[in-house]
């Protein structure tokens, strides 16, 4: 097949790296990354452009499209896709408002019974501290639509509450903070699952754990990811299938009763409570950086199975997976989530010997490799323990070098 590869982040990577796995396919990335450049052609056609990407996978007569982000999907890619007659492993709009709309996403719980926190929407300060009263401790506050999964914070105290609404509603993401929801703070262990989906049927990757916080302890502002494992250490058998029939059937049974036909991945942030599973949110695309350390994790052709997918086809049995454990630490640039300086000259990468490199924020500047995002390397490793794949990630990694380079060093040692 051929298979266009939309977005250029570590995910896609390793969406790319994976794929080329997968049997003789010519791949192609839009806009793709140095890194991807490696194993694929690129076109610098950005991930906004919707009628860019659809003329695109018409010249080059393409079997199948991938979407790693969220925003083309929120955009209607998918759509407009299938509308040309290509298949796109994706949602198109309307199941992409799960991601785009965390309100709507409450509602398809709460009609699907699934489990989550209890919550409410709110449009000014005033009306949602009131609802926190003096506890903000207690409450999870989320803009309602898109933030590049920094959306969602943790407050300590009232003060520190009312200043993340000041923000929200006084602009700091747009449109998308302009309503927001406000949740009981749930305690537990935090897991990821991935489900491949096709209508109602789906299959369950083996599942995860990222780590949002910044700093070492799970201390510091969220971010869009700063390492994960796969899998979780405490994940007992039957996991998998609890997750699939008690979360992501329901959910995907409560959108097909509205019309809505999901193919793609459904990603879902659980948690798990002394009552049971509860929902954390759900993002309508592959998580990142838990792709990258689910991926190497899949023994089968992920090819056939996004094909299989987006076709609308029935995903039957399980997905294979490796013994073992992996383990992703990204490296970011200094001052992530915040301010950060980019062109920093990357070194070491000819020295890796035992583990994968996934480009993000990479670019080249005069034949050299620099950085040029926030999030600019996520290095991967396999071990027969999750310790043993910890050590070989962080061996690997301090073999690589540029100016405000910064890690958590307790990846997959903390909940």
């Amino acid at each position: 097949m051929t298979i266009l590869v939309v977005g250029g982040g570590g995910r896609e990577h390793a969406l790319v790296w994976a794929l080329s796995r997968s049997g003789d396919h010519s791949l192609i990335c839009a806009p793709g990354n140095p890194g991807m450049a490696e194993i694929a052609k690129l076109f610098p056609v950005k991930v906004s452009d919707i009628d860019g990407l659809v003329d695109l996978a018409g010249n080059e007569k393409v079997d199948l499209v991938v979407v790693g982000p969220e925003v083309p999907l929120v955009a209607g890619l998918a759509d407009e896709l299938r509308m040309k007659g290509i298949p796109c492993f994706g949602p198109g709009k309307n199941g992409a408002q799960l991601e785009g709309s965390k309100w709507f996403a409450k509602d398809i719980m709460n009609y699907a019974g699934v489990p989550t926190a209890r919550c409410r929407v709110f449009t000014d300060t005033s009306s949602a501290m009131k609802y926190m009263g003096e506890d903000a401790k207690g409450f999870v506050i989320k803009a309602d639509g898109l933030a590049a999964g920094k959306g969602v914070f943790l407050p300590d105290e009232s003060d520190e509450a009312r200043s993340i609404l000041d923000s929200l509603f006084g602009g700091r993401f747009g449109e998308s903070g302009q309503r927001v929801v406000i949740e009981e703070r749930l305690q537990g262990k935090e897991v990821s699952v991935l489900a491949i989906c096709s209508g109602t049927d789906c299959v369950i990757l083996p599942p995860s754990r990222d780590h949002k916080r910044l700093g070492d302890g799970d201390s510091g502002p969220n971010t869009g990811g700063m390492g994960a494992i796969c899998p979780p250490p405490e994940i007992v058998d039957g996991f998998c299938e609890k997750a699939r029939k008690e979360i992501i059937l329901p959910v995907l049974e409560e959108l097909a009763s509205r019309g809505i036909d999901y193919r793609g991945v459904l990603y879902a942030g659980l948690m798990i409570t002394a009552e049971g599973l509860k929902v954390l949110e759900f993002n309508v695309r592959f998580a990142d950086p838990e792709t990258q350390a689910v991926l190497p994790m899949i023994e089968n052709d992920l090819a056939d199975l996004l094909d299989t997918a987006a076709r609308g086809g029935s995903l039957q049995g399980e997905v294979p997976v490796k013994d073992g454990c992996c383990a992703c630490v990204v490296i970011a640039s200094g001052g992530y989530p915040g301010t950060y300086k980019k062109g920093f000259t990357i070194t070491g990468l000819d020295k890796i010997e035992d583990a994968l490199v996934f480009h993000a924020g990479t670019a080249m500047e005069n034949g050299k490799l620099v950085t040029g995002g926030g999030r600019v390397l996520s290095v991967v490793s396999m071990g027969d323990t999750l310790e043993d794949s910890l050590d070989k990630t962080y061996k690997e990694l301090d073999k690589i070098d540029f100016k405000g380079k910064y890690y958590r060093r307790d990846i997959g040692r903390t909940v």
